[in-house]
């Protein structure tokens, strides 16, 4: 049984939850980041988040390192290599750890615009893009794993390898 929902459901608003910590603070015990079960080589926090996992040898997960990809290709444009940010738009790998996955998902799917005295950032919607919806649980995994420390910036040196019902989902999604 799936215990967790696509990113379309989730910014469709059926759940919400919180959480909000500095990436100074993160432990990888803290149950924002820490691993609660693993479904079809995805790997979910207790609450059903999508999340990381990194072995001790620096061997990523899959949804990780295609989540580097992904970000690569269609994100660091405006937020700069690895999620560092850049002078027009925020740290990424910031967003992943101090924003809810929720309005994260929000954001991407919808964007949004921030209009006033002290800022004007737009970020425009990605929600018709299956190369960003396809892959956003692993953006968002890249980006949580790189804010935490847990990897460091660069293509990851070490992989799992691409599961049998994650490639039958990417298929699916992208009309394969």
């Amino acid at each position: 049984m799936i215990r967790h929902l696509t990113p379309l459901a989730a910014a469709a608003g059926i759940l919400s939850a919180s959480s909000a910590f500095a990436a100074d603070n993160v432990s990888m015990d803290d149950p924002n980041i820490a691993v609660g079960y693993e479904e079809g080589g995805r790997y979910y926090t207790e609450d059903g988040i999508p999340t990381f996992n990194v072995k001790e040898d620096g061997t990523v997960d899959w949804p990780t390192f295609s989540g580097f990809r992904r970000y690569h290709a269609e994100c660091h444009v405006c937020h700069g290599p690895d999620g560092e940010g850049s002078t027009y738009a925020p740290a990424l790998k910031n967003s992943a750890l101090d924003m809810d996955y929720y309005d994260f998902v929000d954001v991407v799917v919808n964007g949004r615009q921030k209009v006033g005295a002290s800022e004007n950032s737009v970020m425009p919607a990605f929600g018709t893009n299956p190369n960003v919806m396809c892959y956003l649980d692993d953006i968002y995994t890249y980006l949580k794993a790189h804010g935490s420390g847990a990897i460091a910036r660069g293509r990851p040196a070490k992989k799992e390898p691409k599961s049998d019902t994650f490639a039958e989902m990417e298929d699916a999604c992208m009309g394969s």
